[in-house]
């Protein structure tokens, strides 16, 4: 039987604590992230929310849920979700409703907060990195939902939050990489066909509105703006958000594109390297008026090349469950190796949420 217990707000005194329960779950193999340090504590600052659990002045559990302070276009703190970051309980306090209340308390305090809905994803502005399994240490530098393979997962399903969408993550040790013959092919008919695929260079062509229109991304938007605008004034991206491991680029980054009558109707990139030897990008995106002509194999296979000339020691990303853009990862290389779910909960106004509680 749990020892009465209280659920308060996580205060800098927990944190020792708190990350103490964080790397023995983390040790124990129950979460795949990395371990934590007190002193550089990452879920605290503006726009977080967090509860502990606390049994005769222990803590023995806690919450923590971020909201975004940084917007896209069309986005508002009105009409973006608030984010689900981690529920940890102790081992001799679980089983016994300690996770349950700490959800109440959180769910409560975003409902007064404004907030309609409370998600799981990577768009989670506290970004935490994971380990692949069975690796020498690498890692991927943001979680893209719940790993459905941990206990939380079947927590938050009992709690009435549902699967909107299932992520894969996919791995490649660099050194395994091949360039084929039949990619160099594909790059020639592309560019006989009119379509540039390579290193952006100003002068190329630089409108993507229409590409970032016809795929509904404010979010690729946002990236071309950032990393062409350093290229047309010869510049590091001034925009933290894109900087790996935090460092600030030395100068504009190559971006690869597929360029067509001065029109970018597929990019990906920025390459970069994040100290772990992970080569680190943001994404690949093809045009739909452009899609079915290999332009993403191609794209994808030049990232490869560039991670290599960087002295990259492996790639990481993640892709929908069901997208077909998996074929290009797999022919390169890479491999599943760990699924993740984007799950939601509302937080007023449904029967569903009066019924996780009461």
């Amino acid at each position: 039987m749990t020892a009465p217990y209280t659920i308060v707000p996580l205060e800098n005194t927990d944190y020792a604590a708190a990350a103490g329960l964080w790397n023995a779950a983390a040790e124990a193999g129950e979460i795949l992230y990395r371990p934590v340090e007190a002193d550089r504590f990452p879920f605290a600052g503006e726009g977080t929310r967090a509860f502990a659990a606390k049994a005769e002045g222990r803590l023995i559990g806690w919450i923590h849920a971020a909201v975004k302070n940084t917007f896209l276009a069309g986005e508002t703190a009105e009409n973006t979700p608030a984010y689900l970051t981690i529920v940890l309980v102790d081992k001799p306090h679980r089983g016994q409703g300690v996770g349950r209340a700490l959800m109440k308390a959180l769910m409560d305090a975003l409902r007064t907060d404004g907030k309609k809905t409370l998600v799981c994803s990577g768009d989670n502005p506290v970004h935490l990195p994971w380990f692949v399994p069975h690796t020498p240490g690498h890692d991927h530098n943001n979680a893209p939902g719940v790993e459905e393979g941990c206990a939380g997962y079947p927590f938050l399903t009992r709690l009435g939050f549902t699967d909107d969408f299932h992520e894969i993550a996919m791995y490649l040790a660099l050194e395994n990489y091949r360039w084929t013959p039949e990619l160099t092919r594909m790059r020639e008919e592309l560019l006989r066909q009119g379509v540039y695929t390579g290193r952006y260079e100003p002068g190329l062509g630089d409108e993507f509105d229409g590409m970032c229109d016809r795929v509904g991304s404010e979010y690729w938007r946002s990236v071309l703006q950032s990393e062409l605008a350093a290229w047309k004034e010869n510049r590091p991206n001034a925009n933290p958000e894109f900087w790996p491991d935090g460092v600030q680029p030395k100068g504009p980054r190559p971006l690869l594109t597929a360029i067509s009558e001065g029109h970018i109707v597929g990019f990906t990139g920025p390459v970069d390297l994040q100290k772990s030897g992970r080569g680190w990008f943001t994404g690949i995106c093809t045009d739909p008026l452009y899609a079915g002509r290999g332009i993403a194999s191609v794209l994808f296979n030049l990232l490869m090349q560039e991670f290599i000339a960087e002295k990259a020691r492996f790639c990481t990303l993640f892709t929908g469950r069901e997208n077909p853009a998996q074929r290009v990862y797999l022919r390169a290389g890479l491999k599943p190796v760990a699924r993740f779910a984007v799950m939601s909960a509302p937080l007023e106004g449904t029967q569903r949420y009066r019924h996780i509680y009461f």
